[in-house]
């Protein structure tokens, strides 16, 4: 996903997301030591998904206290 589709979203849709995220990036990682994984490379972009709503959360809660 990109950073603008996690804009698009609320903080509980993408705290969901994140979560998601997480429980693929274990399953991946157990296919990967068991050498059942296809695509190693998805391991790769799973984790820089994660930071990406990491990084859109962090912002939004910034500008949240920006604006207090």
């Amino acid at each position: 996903m990109q950073a603008k589709e996690f804009r698009s979203m609320t903080v509980s849709e993408i705290n969901k997301k994140i979560a998601e995220l997480k429980t693929e990036l274990f399953n991946l990682r157990f296919q990967h030591a068991t050498n059942q994984l296809d695509n190693p490379n998805r391991i790769v972009e799973v984790k820089k998904d994660i930071a990406r709503a990491k990084t859109v959360l962090r912002q939004i809660d910034t500008n949240a206290q920006a604006q207090r």
